[in-house]
């Protein structure tokens, strides 16, 4: 497992070099048949992860390419799934709110998690047994000077464990900065009338489940259309952390290698909240 973990880190860091290497350039924006951007760093990061996470010979889904049917895939025992770019809105917008996000599914479970700013140079990490943790800005450019990632026990020793003990004092929800609703409104007008006062933080990418699993904020409610590789490096860091995320109406934890990959509406929680 801690292999796998330290191959998935390897693959977000240098994804997010390649995602870099064309936000710092006049980028072209193309658009998919459901209207969503694409930029030529998706796919460069796409390939890049593929390219790295070859040798694992673990069958990987990713948002920028053909998923296999489902008669193929229901028999895999494990998978990687992939969101190169998570975020492509946040990044065609240059607000650095996008992420690289890498899990390993097993059972239908993420049991490996991993999120990557590329512009904050944040870390998330998790594994299933081995807890969750990050890394800021100054730690992981120290090990990537003192070419020290080529250690997991390294990386592991200047990480620090996430906690979710320390909540704000006012109920604190995010949400998407491009992915707003009357859904999502009237969630809170409920949450207000429970808990007098509402704190609401926006902003883009998986990043919003990683602040759940650290404390920063109690929950993110979401309502609308979001895929597995959306969810699943993120769902891995809240679990591991000690909270959920879990269906809106049945209340049962998120699945992954579904016939269909869209999840339902759910929200990810902070475990005490």
């Amino acid at each position: 497992m801690q292999q796998l973990l330290h191959k998935a880190i390897i693959a977000a860091i240098n994804a997010g070099d390649k995602i870099l290497e064309i936000y710092n350039t006049n980028f072209s924006v193309d658009y998919k048949s459901d209207e969503t951007p694409v930029t030529s760093a998706d796919k460069a990061a796409s390939n890049s992860i593929a390219s790295e996470l070859a040798s694992t010979q673990i069958p990987l889904i990713c948002e920028e390419k053909e998923v296999p049917d489902y008669d193929e895939r229901k028999n895999w025992k494990q998978l990687w799934l992939v969101d190169p770019l998570d975020g492509t809105k946040e990044f065609v917008k240059r607000n650095g709110e996008f992420t690289v996000n890498i899990a390993l599914i097993e059972q239908c479970r993420p049991v490996i998690g991993v999120v990557f700013s590329p512009v904050s140079k944040q870390l998330y990490f998790a594994a299933e047994g081995l807890g969750s943790y990050k890394l800021n800005q100054h730690q992981v450019i120290e090990l990537i000077n003192n070419q020290q990632l080529h250690n997991l026990n390294l990386i592991m020793q200047r990480a620090t464990e996430l906690s979710n003990k320390n909540l704000p004092s006012t109920y604190t929800i995010i949400a998407s900065r491009s992915h707003l609703s009357s859904e999502l409104y009237h969630y809170i007008d409920v949450l207000e009338q429970k808990h007098q006062k509402i704190n609401l933080l926006n902003v883009g990418s998986s990043i919003k489940m990683c602040w759940v699993a650290d404390g920063l904020a109690h929950e993110y409610p979401r309502f609308g259309t979001t895929m597995e590789w959306d969810t699943a490096a993120g769902h891995c860091i809240v679990k591991q952390a000690g909270g959920n995320i879990f269906d809106l109406n049945t209340k049962i934890d998120l699945v992954y290698n579904k016939p269909n990959l869209k999840n339902p509406n759910f929200i990810a929680r902070n475990c005490i909240s």
